[in-house]
C-alpha cells in the first residue's frame, strides 16, 4: 500500500534518526580507520621520530611527550568519528526536511540516501583527488595553515560542482532522454570541477625518500574511512526514514 505524503515526520523526528545514524556510522567509520589507518599511521610516526632523532634540529616533536599520547588519541578516533558522524547525520537531515517540503512528495528516506551520495561525492572525493592525507611526517609545518584554507576552499567548490551537476540535469527538461540528462549533469559537474583543479595551488610536499606504499595506503585507509561513514549515514538514516514513515502511515489509517 502507497505511503500516504500526509505521513511526513516532523522535523525533530527526522533530525533524531540523522543524529543516530550519523553517530552509528561515525562509529562503523571510526573501527575501520582504527583497523585499517593506525598500522600505517604507526608507520609513519616511526619514520618522524626517526627522523627527528637523526636531525633533532628539524622541529619535529615526540609523539609519546605530547599533550595526549598515542594511546589517549587511539581511544579519541572513536570519538571524533561518532561526534563528526552525528553531526553530518543532522546535517544530512536538515537538508533531506528542506528537499522533502520542496518535493513535496515521499521517498522514504531516498532522497537522504541521494543526499549522502552527493556529500560523498563533493565534499570528499572531489577534495580528495586533489589534495589527498598525508600521513605525519608529510608536509611543510609552515604551510597548514594555508593548506587548510585551501582543503575546505575546495570543499565548497566540490559542493558547488555537485550543485552545478544538478543544475544541468534539471536544466535539460523532463522530457529528455535520460541519458541527455544525465550528460548534461555530468557535464556540469566535471566543469566546475576541473575549473577549481585549475584555479586552486597544488602542494609537493611528499618527502622523495618517503615510501610510497605507505603514503598510498594511508591515502586509501582515509579515503576509505569517509566512504564507509557516508555510506552508513545514507544506508541507515534510508532504513529509519522508511521505518518511520510506514510506521505512521499505519496509525493513520482508520480503524475498522
Amino acid at each position: 500500500m502507497p505511503l500516504n505524503t500526509t505521513t511526513t515526520p516532523p522535523f525533530v523526528a527526522v533530525l533524531v534518526r540523522g543524529l543516530l545514524a550519523g553517530l552509528i556510522a561515525g562509529l562503523l567509520a571510526g573501527t575501520f580507520a582504527y583497523v585499517a589507518g593506525e598500522p600505517h599511521v604507526e608507520a609513519a610516526i616511526a619514520i618522524e621520530e626517526a627522523a627527528t632523532h637523526a636531525e633533532p634540529a628539524a622541529g619535529a616533536h615526540d609523539h609519546e611527550d605530547a599533550l595526549v599520547g598515542r594511546t589517549g588519541q587511539r581511544g579519541g578516533l572513536f570519538l571524533a568519528t561518532g561526534l563528526f558522524g552525528a553531526a553530518m547525520g543532522g546535517l544530512l537531515a536538515t537538508a533531506y526536511v528542506l528537499l522533502s517540503r520542496r518535493r513535496r512528495g515521499d521517498d522514504d528516506g531516498r532522497s537522504g540516501l541521494l543526499l549522502a551520495g552527493a556529500a560523498l561525492l563533493g565534499a570528499v572525493i572531489v577534495p580528495f583527488l586533489k589534495y589527498p592525507a598525508n600521513p605525519p611526517a608529510v608536509g611543510d609545518p609552515a604551510t597548514i595553515n594555508q593548506r587548510t584554507v585551501t582543503y575546505l576552499l575546495m570543499v565548497v567548490l566540490g559542493l558547488v560542482a555537485v550543485w552545478a551537476g544538478s543544475l544541468g540535469y534539471r536544466s535539460v527538461g523532463a522530457q529528455a532522454p535520460t541519458w541527455l540528462r544525465a550528460t548534461a549533469a555530468v557535464g556540469g559537474f566535471l566543469l566546475v570541477t576541473a575549473v577549481s583543479y585549475v584555479v586552486m595551488p597544488s602542494f609537493q610536499e611528499v618527502p622523495a625518500d618517503f615510501p610510497a606504499t605507505l603514503l598510498w595506503s594511508f591515502r586509501l585507509a582515509s579515503l576509505g574511512t569517509q566512504v564507509v561513514l557516508w555510506t552508513g549515514i545514507g544506508l541507515l538514516f534510508a532504513a529509519l526514514m522508511h521505518h518511520e514513515r510506514r510506521r505512521r502511515a499505519g496509525t493513520a489509517l482508520p480503524s475498522t
